[in-house]
């Protein structure tokens, strides 16, 4: 198992494909959710893949501050229905935080599917005032980590 943070320009062709696939067959086609996943933002993104072998096992994308919101933020977050339960998620988060404390960074964003905030919990992340909202018609809540509350 091999962790990579790429910028978009860095990315192979068949790694931006395996990317794209893997995010079509989980956010589309498993949880049954039309939307617009190339947002425009991938160009602006570091691109953290837990590669296997050749396989894509699990993926994020992170943004500095002030790209996506005023603070870092990770998103995308996916592992692979071949890799599920074996740890992939858990590490692709370390790598993720990781990856944007090495860029400088003190608080990161996300918006977590509700089902998944214990999981997010459990990498340091706590959840925000804000209410919980529908994003694509699937319950969301904010969550923030910052940088030492860990």
């Amino acid at each position: 198992m091999v962790s990579v943070i790429k910028s978009f320009n860095e990315l192979t062709l068949k790694e931006l494909y395996d990317i794209l696939q893997l995010r079509v067959e989980v956010f589309i086609l498993e949880q049954n959710c039309l939307y617009q996943d190339l947002d425009g933002y991938d160009e602006k993104a570091d691109h953290v893949m837990i590669m296997e072998g050749n396989d894509l096992a699990a993926y994020a994308r992170i943004f500095r501050s002030g790209i996506r919101y005023p603070a870092a933020s990770i998103g995308r977050v996916i592992t692979s229905p071949k890799y599920r339960g074996k740890g992939y998620g858990d590490l692709l988060m370390s790598e993720s935080i990781r990856g944007l404390v090495k860029m400088g960074e003190e608080k990161i964003m996300l918006s977590s599917q509700s089902y998944a905030e214990g999981f997010y919990r459990k990498h340091g992340f706590k959840r925000t005032e804000k209410d919980p909202y529908l994003e694509d018609d699937i319950p969301h809540v904010e969550m923030e980590y910052r940088r030492g509350d860990y």
